[in-house]
């Protein structure tokens, strides 16, 4: 058990050293209500080419201005018209977001694809989100009619079974820990491993027809644990491992954001070609 619990604090001390990197390589990400760069033009029109709209999903305890510093304007000059929003901070101005009830923020996602399809005129949309922003929207199209809105869901290292987070979780709650984070911020707590908010969002299948759905993990994943936790289990699913076409990639959960196969494998994704076409393996930035 102490090595569980070692195991775990250093994946924690790993990811708040990867935080505190990108913040630097991404400066005036503070500002939440800052569009990522070449995100929520509203004059843009789709083409032939680019028919569907993408809007970019963050995860907790981010927001879109640093959740998408570098794979908005990625997009932008592939031209795609690319939609980024906030939801579920206890302010929309706050810089931590993703932390209110899940539900109540996938009808923020709701709105605001509403609002997208509206400006473009398109039919459906395209959505990438990372960690709960891969997970949440499934609420979204399940329950909130956004099967309709959605044609393909890309998940990056998404929470879509939740987490036991090394086993901190079940330790946590002994130590009445995992109470007080649920206090603080309720989408921490709807992301546990075994949640009723999980199972009432994964009983009786967990991809809805007409939809596609990508998910792309990492084994070295200290968010989400197992990394497994990301897959989703039905068979129209699509899981990918990014050390499968990689092995060497040390991306984990927070620089898959940042990371260029992953760019590359989403580029593929959304032109319709076979994700697992062979990528340029490079390590992640920053």
């Amino acid at each position: 058990m102490r090595r569980r619990r070692m195991r775990a604090w250093s994946a924690l001390a790993a990811s708040a050293v990867t935080a505190a990197a990108m913040l630097l390589a991404a400066p005036g990400t503070a500002h939440a209500d800052t569009s990522p760069p070449g995100a929520n033009d509203w004059t843009c029109k789709p083409t032939p080419q680019r028919p569907r709209p993408v809007v970019l999903v963050h995860g907790t305890f981010e927001n879109m201005a640093f959740n998408w510093q570098w794979l908005s304007p990625v997009l932008k000059r592939h031209g795609y018209c690319v939609f980024a929003l906030n939801y579920g901070g206890k302010t929309p101005e706050s810089p931590i977001q993703g932390t209110e009830d899940i539900p109540t923020s996938a009808g923020q996602l709701a709105a605001f694809v509403d609002a997208v399809l509206k400006a473009t005129g398109a039919a459906e949309v395209d959505i990438i989100g990372h960690s709960q922003g891969g997970m949440m929207p499934r609420y979204y199209v399940r329950f909130l009619g956004g099967a309709d809105k959605v044609h393909h869901l890309i998940g990056l290292a998404p929470s879509n079974y939740g987490t036991t987070f090394w086993g901190l979780v079940v330790e946590g709650g002994l130590m009445r820990l995992t109470e007080l984070a649920v206090r603080l911020a309720p989408a921490v707590g709807q992301q546990i491993e075994g949640s009723q908010f999980l199972r009432k969002l994964n009983d009786g299948g967990d991809t809805v027809p007409g939809v596609v759905y990508t998910v792309i993990a990492s084994r070295y994943d200290e968010v989400v644990t197992p990394y497994t936790n990301s897959f989703l289990k039905d068979g129209r699913a699509r899981n990918l491992t990014i050390q499968d076409l990689c092995p060497l990639n040390p991306v984990e959960h927070l620089a898959i954001i940042w990371d260029k196969p992953t760019q590359l494998v989403i580029l593929n994704t959304l032109a319709g070609l076979d994700p697992r076409t062979p990528v340029e393996c490079a390590f992640p930035r920053p």
